[in-house]
């Protein structure tokens, strides 16, 4: 065999298999590769759609919570206002208790001076009872000298 037909027969078979290829080999291997980037393009549109929606939805996220903070800080400066507004009210209320049981302890007060000062004059006339019958040595009748044992308590 010679070098050439060798070779011409290697051209043919190498032909052979190119055309055999180019026929059914390439054409899968090429559309399972159109596919593949197909795939990759459609996952890096996702992946950008996803991105944009992610982002969009981190400016919600901080819109709402800032939205939430404003209404906390409404909130708390309200409940500060009700809760001065109980304390201002209690403590009036606590004066105004304070005051009537002030008046009430002074009336009372009031009242056992009278109440002592009417006993003090009550003993007081009894002692000057005793003490005029001790110097008269004899018994007073307090039935018939009333009126001037009541001048005598009105006096002291």
């Amino acid at each position: 065999m010679s070098i050439t037909g060798t070779l011409i027969i290697q051209v043919i078979v190498f032909l052979l298999l190119v055309g055999f290829t180019m026929k059914f080999v390439w054409p899968p291997i090429a559309t399972a590769l159109d596919e593949r980037a197909r795939k990759i393009a459609e996952g890096l549109a996702a992946a950008d759609k996803a991105k944009s929606e992610l982002a969009s939805a981190n400016r919600r996220v901080e819109e709402e919570l800032a939205k939430s903070r404003n209404e906390t800080a409404v909130l708390l400066a309200d409940a500060q206002r009700r809760g001065q507004a109980i304390v201002d009210e209690a403590k009036v209320r606590a004066t105004e208790e304070a005051n009537k049981i002030i008046a009430a302890a002074r009336a009372e007060a009031e009242q056992q001076t009278v109440k002592a000062r009417d006993a003090l004059r009550e003993q007081v006339a009894a002692l000057a009872v005793k003490g005029a019958e001790q110097i008269l040595r004899k018994e007073v009748n307090a039935g018939v000298h009333a009126e001037l044992l009541n001048r005598l308590q009105t006096e002291l």
